[in-house]
């Protein structure tokens, strides 16, 4: 079963890959091609208050490194290992760690600690402060997500569908759970929401399952999507983007599923509205956010699910997910471009362009700013003008 894993795996990795060259053209495929970006009244303008290099380029199917957040820092990793600490006004760096190791899921952050996974399924806690070991722990397979931390346990999933429990202070591992995957995969996992009371997190199975962190044990489990269709293909229902916890409600999306809103204490579903996408969901007012898995970007009433507009000017540009820019929501492509929308119709009010190699690691919102990192190895903050 885990060769089979393993081989659906580099299969559809293949198939994802494919999509690399959308940009390149073909006759053969002139028919699908990437949306040409439409022209507009800009309203408002992305200022880049500071660049700095972190590392080597990505890779063009390791889109798992993301930059984290703690008060004052910025954390971010390339995919060579090294890990580095940026001041978040500034851009400057604090500190910068060499793993020597290739790092495949991170960054987390919490309590304290900078975490991130590797290739061959170790574990690394940091200490914020200065970048030094705390501890590296060993897992079952190769880690895709970024770690979590309430202070006492640090949670992590790994590409076979498993989640891992570990000790916070020493990297002991506490417990473990069986995801239980299907066949065929997206190449991705979710990665968990983590409470002093509750881990939350989303599964290859189109589960959405919540844990007691001490010792593992089911506090309530709920299938947002069933798997349709006759291929593995076509039944795939994937949870890969990170739930969303807005006060007592967790909104959560599938790949080729649903957009689904529950009651963090029960699990008990508030509204379901068919959706497919790969990315966590954004909030913001009173919507919820989605970038669909062909492009479009979709918003929704947050108390009901009703479906209030759609942009779908980016359609195949290999949008990123959404993320909230000063009364704006935000997503870049694979051309590098940082698109601004308006909340309120969807549509375009800014653009600029990244990098010229092309964003495809999720945005993080931190206040005003909005930190983003570019296949090229750098990681850069704008803010609104």
């Amino acid at each position: 079963m885990e060769q089979l894993k393993v081989l659906s795996n580099i299969l559809l990795c293949s198939v994802l890959l494919s999509g690399c060259s959308l940009f390149e053209g073909s006759d053969e495929d002139a028919a699908i091609t990437p949306a040409e970006l439409v022209d507009f009244d800009t309203e408002v303008s992305a200022v880049r208050q500071w660049s700095a290099k972190i590392g080597a380029a990505t890779n063009d199917y390791w889109t798992s490194l993301k930059p984290a957040a703690s008060r004052d820092s910025i954390f971010a990793s390339d995919h060579q290992g090294t890990v580095t600490a940026l001041d978040l006004e500034t851009g400057k760096s604090r500190w910068s760690t060499d793993l020597e190791t290739s790092v495949s899921g991170g960054v987390g952050y919490g309590a304290g600690l900078v975490m991130l996974g590797t290739i061959e399924g170790e574990v690394f806690a940091l200490d914020a402060n200065d970048g030094s070991v705390v501890w590296r722990s060993q897992v079952s397979s190769e880690v895709l997500s970024s770690p979590k931390s309430n202070g006492s346990v640090v949670v992590v999933q790994t590409v076979d569908n498993r989640m891992f429990a570990l000790d916070a202070k020493t990297g002991e591992e506490l417990w473990q759970h069986d995801g239980d995957a299907p066949i065929l995969t997206v190449r991705g996992v979710s990665e968990a929401i983590i409470t002093s009371t509750m881990v939350i997190s989303g599964f290859d199975s189109g589960k959405l399952i919540a844990f007691n962190p001490e010792n593992g044990s089911l506090i309530w489990e709920v299938r947002l999507a069933l798997p349709k269709g006759r291929t593995e293909l076509e039944r795939m229902v994937d949870i890969d983007g990170v739930p969303l916890l807005v006060g007592d409600v967790i909104y959560s999306v599938t790949y080729q599923g649903r957009l689904g809103a529950l009651s963090r204490g029960t699990g008990r579903s508030l509204w379901f509205q068919d959706s497919s996408s790969h990315f966590a969901p954004a909030h913001s007012g009173d919507k919820v956010f989605v970038t669909e898995a062909e492009g479009t970007v979709r918003a929704f009433k947050a108390g009901s699910g009703q479906p209030l507009w759609a942009n779908d000017k980016l359609f195949l540009r290999r949008a990123t997910g959404p993320a909230k820019l000063a009364g704006t929501i935000a997503v870049a492509d694979a051309e590098g471009y940082l698109h601004l929308l308006d909340p309120t119709d969807g549509h375009f009010v800014g653009r600029t362009r990244v990098d010229s190699s092309g964003v495809s690691a999720p945005l993080l919102s931190v206040g005003n700013s909005l930190i983003v990192q570019s296949n090229n190895g750098s990681v850069s903050a704008y803010k609104l003008q």
